[in-house]
């Protein structure tokens, strides 16, 4: 896998739990070009690797800005980064990849709740370079909450910014944008936040009128379903298309990990569900979906693929792209 080398340039606060991380390239380059939504690994010194979202603009080359938010639960990662980094820390980093691309539209509506500000953010500024209208509506629960407030507050020539707070009594459940009741063909819907947030949205977009292909989302979290073996899962084969080679999945162990320790070289990075690395295309045989970086639609594609960290099977055998 190919990494860049890069500093950490500046680390400042963004709001209550929120730590924006400046990277540059260590060689003083302007560092790769992205599209906003594009995310990158972050290769953190104790082993783990992190998938977080570029949030400054796809014009802004000279620097990438992350935004981490300290989760309770953390996994080490969140933790580490406001923790353990540092000013002047050298980090390595994968090249930006994009599984939430601005498809074409005419007006676009953009919804954030909590730290999924931080791909939108990229959007707005992306769509304001190219003048093409949008909403973006922020939701946290305190104003204190908020990441990139003051950029936020600056507003933009293209957009209308509304951030909305639950300790003032504005949530999603009692605030929607009135745009929701405007299903335009034109028009594309981006989310990004907790699951409740986003499936909450999407089902009131739905029975508004929005159809699957204009809701576009990205979780920042797993999503509240069972992405490691449960005792009720049962065994599988698994067959690669390439070679022919069989292998049992056991109902505790992931079609990732039997691969692994079979030798066969599988991308993983996040293993949740959430990253998309070890998308794997499905030749034969029906996918059990339980990630999370794939729409509904893309799920129920006759062309479909299958996350070898999380996902399972629901029939004997699946015959998988590798």
């Amino acid at each position: 896998m190919t990494t860049l080398s890069v500093i950490i340039d500046t680390l400042a606060a963004q709001g209550a739990g929120n730590l924006a991380v400046h990277l540059v390239a260590a060689d003083g380059t302007t560092l790769p070009a992205f599209e906003a939504g594009a995310h990158v690994d972050v290769h953190l010194p104790n082993g783990l690797i992190r998938q977080y979202s570029i949030a400054s603009s796809p014009h802004q080359r000279e620097h990438y800005v992350l935004c981490v938010r300290r989760e309770p639960a953390s996994r080490g990662g969140s933790a580490y980064v406001h923790d353990q980094l540092r000013v002047g820390q050298r980090l390595a980093i994968s090249l930006p990849r994009n599984l939430f691309a601005l498809e074409p539209a005419g007006h676009y509506l953009l919804m954030a709740g909590g730290i999924g500000i931080t791909p939108l953010l990229a959007m707005a500024e992306a769509l304001d370079a190219a003048g093409t209208p949008f909403e973006l509506h922020y939701y946290v629960r305190e104003r204190g909450h908020a990441a990139f407030a003051r950029r936020l507050a600056a507003g933009f020539r293209h957009g209308a910014v509304h951030v909305h707070c639950d300790a003032e009594g504005s949530n999603p459940a009692n605030r929607l944008p009135e745009g929701l009741d405007t299903p335009g063909a034109a028009r594309r819907l981006y989310l990004c936040g907790p699951d409740g947030f986003m499936r909450y949205v999407t089902d009131t977009a739905l029975q508004r009128g929005w159809n699957e292909a204009q809701i576009h989302r990205e979780a920042f979290g797993p999503a509240p379903v069972p992405t490691a073996p449960a005792a009720t899962d049962g065994a599988f084969e698994v067959e690669l298309a390439s070679n022919g080679q069989v292998f049992s999945v056991p109902a505790d162990k992931t079609i990732a990990a039997v691969l692994c320790e079979a030798g066969v070289e599988v991308p993983l990075s996040c293993e949740m569900g959430m990253c998309g690395a070890c998308l794997t295309p499905v030749v034969a045989g029906q996918a059990d979906h339980r990630d999370t970086v794939q729409s509904e639609a893309e799920k129920a594609s006759p062309n479909q693929y299958v996350t070898l960290c999380c996902s399972r099977s629901l029939t004997p055998r699946l015959v998988i792209g590798l």
